[in-house]
């Protein structure tokens, strides 16, 4: 569905240089060997990233005009994403080539543009929403001693049964380093976040109470119930739980077609004919 790649940044440069294309010898890097300059530059990125730069550019303005996208659900998806990714959020930020979240910002308000466009005629049903707000579980906070094998884990529950320190157990025995440095410490996630063995054993678990050594993937993990986050009532989170159904029922070949639309009736013209097969206009013969 999303036709760029692009960063924001990249994006800010090209819109700044597009009223250059017209033969702007105006210098932007001097060097002994010879200058560069703004047409030049501009011709440069434009061979680069052009295509998909005026994708993202004229998506924007068309879908703009029909739909809004606020802060308040540009700023909650990038809450969201902070929480998913934790302490490798900056990490992330970075290696998908954004310079500040100023530039992410710009991508998932264009990514929740394309979404409203593609679930405005997508409807939900209150038996699917009661059906979904049954299977909401609400976030948890625990701990873990991950170990490789059984035996270990046994040796490691039988200390905590004798009232051993379970912060003290985890930096000694468990092979999770990240988050054994902390005691065992995950900090709070929700359902699908974890591996399922891992997941419903937590889930099944009383506040404080540890578990018996739970098998998965990693190994044997002893976990802690430290605590659980109330569940929102139905009405409360009855708009959230529309809008993920609504993207969840989404066709991707159905949503192109109405970005195409779109587009046809905001009857694009693209003027520089080296970027004109970028988009489908509906006028191509």
């Amino acid at each position: 569905m999303k036709k760029w790649v692009l960063t924001a940044a990249v994006t800010a440069g090209l819109m700044g240089l597009t009223a250059c294309s017209g033969g702007d010898s105006e210098t932007v890097v001097e060097t002994k060997a010879g200058d560069i300059t703004k047409e030049e530059f501009y011709t440069a990125m434009k061979d680069k990233y052009g295509e998909q730069v005026i994708q993202q550019l004229v998506y924007e303005k068309v879908l703009s005009d029909k739909y809004e996208v606020t802060d308040k659900e540009i700023n909650a998806k990038l809450d969201e994403l902070k929480e998913q990714m934790g302490d490798n959020f900056q990490m992330a930020l970075a290696s998908s080539g954004y310079s500040s979240e100023e530039d992410l910002k710009r991508d998932l308000k264009i990514g929740l543009l394309q979404e409203k466009a593609a679930t405005a005629d997508i409807k939900v049903t209150e038996k699917e929403l009661k059906e979904a707000y049954k299977n909401v579980k609400p976030e948890v906070k625990a701990r873990h001693i991950l170990v490789e094998d059984e035996k270990t884990a046994k040796k490691v529950k039988a200390k905590l049964d004798k009232g051993e320190d379970f912060a003290k157990l985890a930096k000694e025995y468990s092979k999770d380093t990240g988050s054994a440095a902390n005691g065992g410490d995950l900090g709070w996630f929700g359902a699908g976040k974890m591996v399922p063995e891992f997941e419903e054993a937590t889930y099944a678990l009383k506040k404080n109470e540890i578990s018996e050594p739970v098998k998965s993937e990693h190994g044997y993990h002893i976990i802690q119930l430290l605590d659980k986050k109330k569940k929102e009532s139905y009405e409360k989170m009855k708009d959230k739980l529309e809008y993920d159904l609504k993207v969840s029922k989404i066709d991707q070949a159905k949503a192109q077609s109405i970005l195409d639309k779109a587009v046809k009736d905001a009857k694009v013209e693209i003027k520089d004919k080296d970027l004109s097969s970028a988009i489908p206009t509906g006028e191509e013969k």
